[in-house]
């Protein structure tokens, strides 16, 4: 079965949306499977600029059907004005096709998402306050709203009238907050259905016939491995799935569907928000600060500074190994080009001296644990300009395969810029 996956192996923004547009081209359709507009995509083509967060990356080719699935959830003020941004620059919208089983962020979830925020104080979690953990959760409490609830304005009243009984009752009680209005929030939300209702669609059966014709199909998640609400550093994660294995739920297919699942590995790190992060380099650091601005390292929706650090090797097997990586891709390869010494961490060491070659299930020990680093010599000149392997220096294809013997996987793509077309392709050896 024709599947591909798209997955972050790290906290994120490792730029798996310019790979997403660059094997889109092969697709027939683009599927995004979790996550909500709490992380985005940026894609440039051209020198132009797209930033999506709702809407998956092969909208850009117009032969390729986006599709948004079950496991995502939808702020449909959020979405519209990424259509509406996307026709305004050109982009025909109309072959979205949205899951009529995703659930909807409503204005309550957003406020609850704030306020829990504001009352954890210096134990904040860091989310970007968009509603998207509440909307999950009532999601499994089984009181959402989802998208097909708004082509019956009657179920949809009836199911907003029974949530809001007890949200109003939290907003009033525990924050002194004023009730939702529920006869302005329900004529908001059916005055979006006329530009909605001709996307919604049965997506589970779009992705089996594609996948019955032998068409390919790429699944495309948001955030990524080590912010998976199983897989990652609780409690600072997202409160979805964005490991490989989350298609299989959130886009309605069993796992031999895929065929190919693409780990992206940023060629340092970053994270957003709060969390143990072994290899982080501190506020002040001159690489750190270097890596920020080359890197361009702010968040696509949010505007946060990322936190940089070197490559975490030990997270970077275990990431291949949670999603069975067939082969990585590497961004930014770039932005290290003017850095004498390189460093990727091969393990970890606690204070006992006790070494870790895997990352330790236990919170309180990542927390603390030490990285065990390997230097590499950087390359010191420009790299922007490779179209294949050999063109990179020398010093740049020992990190390259450094990171696949490493990791025992293969490396596929590496990117040397922010455009479309700065990818090198390494092919496998015959």
């Amino acid at each position: 079965m024709p599947g591909a996956v798209i997955v972050g192996t790290q906290w994120g923004d490792e730029g798996k949306g310019r790979f997403t547009d660059y094997l889109a081209k092969e697709a027939s359709l683009c599927v995004r499977y979790q996550g909500g507009h709490n992380a985005g995509h940026t894609i440039i083509v051209e020198s132009e600029v797209f930033k999506l967060q709702l809407v998956p990356s092969g909208v850009l080719y117009p032969w390729v059907t986006p599709v948004i699935g079950n496991g995502v959830v939808v702020d449909p003020t959020v979405l519209i004005k990424e259509l509406d941004m996307l026709e305004a620059r050109n982009i025909d919208t109309r072959r979205l096709r949205l899951s009529g089983n995703a659930h909807l962020i409503m204005p309550y979830h957003q406020e609850l998402d704030a306020l829990t925020e504001r009352y954890l104080g210096k134990n904040k979690l860091g989310t970007t306050k968009r509603g998207i953990g509440p909307a999950y959760a009532d999601k499994a409490l089984r009181v959402g709203l989802r998208v097909q609830d708004l082509l019956d304005p009657k179920i949809f009243r009836e199911k907003l009238d029974l949530v809001l009984r007890e949200k109003n009752a939290i907003l009033a009680k525990v924050y002194n907050r004023l009730p939702t209005d529920v006869n302005e929030l329900t004529e908001r939300y059916l005055g979006m259905v006329p530009r909605l209702a001709p996307l919604i669609d049965d997506t589970v059966h779009l992705v089996h016939e594609a996948l019955d014709a032998q068409q390919w199909v790429l699944f495309e998640g948001a955030q990524a491995t080590y912010l998976d609400l199983d897989h990652g550093t609780y409690p600072f994660v997202t409160s979805s799935n964005p490991v490989a294995g989350g298609v299989c739920a959130g886009a309605g297919v069993g796992p031999l569907a895929i065929q190919r699942v693409v780990g992206v590995v940023k060629a340092y790190v970053t994270r957003v928000g709060s969390g143990p992060f072994p290899t982080e380099l501190l506020p002040g650091d001159a690489v750190g600060d270097l890596l920020v601005e080359r890197g361009h390292e702010f968040g696509t929706n949010t505007g946060r500074k990322r936190r940089p650090g070197w490559l975490d090797g030990v997270m970077l097997r275990h990431a291949v190994r949670l999603n069975t990586c067939s082969e990585l891709a590497i961004t930014k390869l770039d932005v290290l080009s003017p850095l004498e010494e390189l460093k990727v961490c091969v393990a970890y060491e606690d204070d006992s001296g006790k070494r870790y070659d895997h990352v330790p299930y236990h919170q309180s020990i990542l927390h603390k644990v030490r990285p065990i680093y390997e230097s590499l010599p950087g390359w010191g000149v420009d790299i922007e300009r490779a179209e294949r392997l050999d063109d990179l220096p020398a010093a740049a294809r020992d990190y390259v395969r450094f990171i696949a013997e490493l990791t025992g996987v293969h490396v596929s793509f590496v990117s040397v810029g922010p455009e479309r077309d700065q990818t090198v392709v390494l092919p496998r050896a015959a």
